[in-house]
């Protein structure tokens, strides 16, 4: 079984603030610090920290080798990323005293990726595999409606949310992932969520899976948060990890919880994914919780 992720690479750039700047504000940043990032790597980090085989499909600009060492160094197939002359997708996040971020996204070379890109880099997928996607790539329709032809579960991540971006993907979609605030715009846009099962994560409060088979809420561990940045692409790559290995709902939902419980206790996004060891740890210390 393999994971196949259609999915962002970005550089971060994180600034630590006092509080996140508002309107027409000039604030000092208290720190800086430079990293890999996107929701498509970190979560393909996350997917392969917590044992699946994981296939990327990407791409970046140039001068992003260093990007790419540190991608593979996390034990991520690269094969099917692409150079691009677009420059590599960034994001400016600015993180305040209480862990909250707010990011602003260059999108660059993941939005150039193309079908034909996607085609080759899923003739190799089983039945047995997982496509995740994302919205900030292009081709991502085109990459469900293949996947799902194929007999792989697709899971979709709603976000950053787009309601005709998630509209185009719905039919193929298996499992929806989405946060509270997403969950809310797909009502309001749809009239209802929709029939496929949905995840909506609810942050300190854990989350809600709701599917015809019958609804699963778990509560989240209690931590106290350094840096929420890449919390919720934590939680959906060890969640698909999970299912990917076996694991039924409950337990990957559960082993997704405390990979992101662990992540937000550390500084920065795909360097702060935990290990499977570690989130085996986490676990056997929080049996009673």
């Amino acid at each position: 079984m393999t994971i196949w992720n259609l999915g962002s690479i970005n550089i971060d750039h994180v600034y630590r603030v006092p509080h996140l700047p508002g309107p027409g504000e000039t604030l000092s940043a208290l720190g800086y610090a430079q990293g890999l990032g996107g929701k498509g790597a970190n979560q393909s980090v996350a997917a392969a920290r917590a044992g699946a085989r994981c296939h990327h499909i990407g791409a970046v600009g140039p001068g992003a080798d260093w990007v790419l060492a540190e991608l593979a160094g996390y034990g991520v197939d690269l094969t099917h990323v692409t150079q691009q002359a677009e420059p590599t997708g960034h994001a400016i996040i600015t993180v305040d005293a209480g862990a909250e971020n707010s990011i602003v996204l260059y999108p660059g070379a993941n939005r150039v990726l193309t079908a034909a890109m996607v085609t080759a880099a899923l003739a190799g997928a089983a039945p047995s595999d997982t496509l995740l996607l994302q919205n900030e790539t292009s081709a991502q329709a085109e990459a469900a409606a293949l996947a799902a032809a194929r007999g792989l579960r697709v899971i979709y991540s709603a976000a950053p949310f787009d309601l005709a971006a998630v509209q185009a993907v719905l039919p193929h979609v298996g499992l929806l992932v989405m946060n509270e605030g997403e969950a809310a715009e797909l009502r309001a846009g749809l009239g209802a969520l929709p029939g496929c099962d949905c995840l909506i994560t609810q942050g300190a409060r854990g989350g809600e899976w709701l599917s015809v088979t019958g609804d699963l809420r778990l509560p989240a561990f209690r931590v106290t948060p350094v840096d929420t940045t890449g919390a919720g692409d934590t939680f959906i790559g060890t969640l698909a990890a999970g299912l990917d290995l076996g694991l039924d709902r409950a337990a990957a939902m559960r082993r997704a919880m405390a990979a992101a419980a662990l992540q937000v206790t550390r500084e920065g996004a795909a360097q702060a994914i935990p290990l499977a060891t570690e989130v085996d740890g986490f676990l056997a210390d929080h049996a009673g919780a």
